[in-house]
């Protein structure tokens, strides 16, 4: 049965979709089936998986809406090895069209729930606002998987997104827990930090993954060439750093 993740932080411009796509790119490459299902209207996750977006017959938006399933519409992604639910501009619509319908907020958990034997891993990555898009996915996950910069201000934003968690927990979806916090474009000649690393381990203990994203010209690089920076290079430490990411979230589910 698939472990179903969400990527999400309420705050913008941390990592999330290229945490997304190299942990789905780890995963493959260490054996898993995959699942990366494309949240954000913007649908870099879908650019960045290999997958042309504006070449998609059918996406995510006809899946929450019901004219479509899972496996009819998601897509290989060859050069990845896994597959794609991927996202386009139509999902923006969603949001108005959503309200109307019943079960607004989990029509992606029934709808990923006809495919779970098929995959090891579901990963789905998340818009930065809270939205009925977020929400879909916050119902639909065993837990979340928060990135995050060691700074002053993702220290705040953590704080509403773990709120926000609770609110899911106790209104809509008892399974939903924080899985882990990753901590990412990390530079250790930063004394700012390292200090902010050490209080987030003091804070969250052993919920603050043992793997750390160093800061990496390639991973940033890779979009461009519409690859996870897994594919793009395997050899540059980040690369590395998430296979290593990938090992230690089989083991942690292993453990669960």
């Amino acid at each position: 049965m698939a472990r179903i993740f969400c990527v999400a932080n309420q705050k913008g411009g941390v990592g999330k979709t290229t945490t997304t796509v190299n942990l789905c790119a780890g995963l493959a490459k260490v054996g898993q089936r995959v699942l990366m299902v494309d949240l954000d209207p913007q649908g870099n996750a879908t650019m960045g998986s290999g997958v042309d977006k504006r070449q998609l017959a059918l996406s995510v938006y006809d899946v929450l809406l019901g004219s479509a399933s899972v496996r009819e519409a998601a897509v290989r992604s060859e050069s990845c090895g896994y597959q794609v639910l991927g996202a386009n501009r139509e999902l923006a619509g969603a949001e108005v069209e959503l309200v109307e319908l019943e079960q607004r907020e989990k029509r992606l958990k029934t709808a990923l729930a006809e495919v779970e034997a098929d995959y090891d891993f579901v990963l789905i990555d998340c818009p930065p606002s809270l939205s009925m898009l977020t929400l879909n996915g916050l119902c639909s996950a065993h837990g979340v998987i928060v990135p995050m910069q060691c700074e002053y201000f993702a220290l705040e934003g953590l704080t509403d997104l773990v709120n926000t968690i609770k609110q899911v927990h106790a209104n809509l979806n008892k399974d939903l827990q924080i899985i882990g916090l990753l901590r990412v474009m990390f530079d250790p000649r930063i004394t700012l930090q390292q200090q902010v690393s050490d209080q987030l381990k003091g804070h969250f203990g052993d919920k603050v993954f043992n793997t750390v994203i160093p800061r990496n010209v390639r991973l940033a690089e890779a979009p461009s060439y519409g690859l996870p920076g897994v594919v793009f290079d395997p050899a540059a430490k980040g690369s590395q750093a998430f296979v290593e990411f990938a090992h230690e979230m089989v083991e942690r589910i292993k453990a669960m």
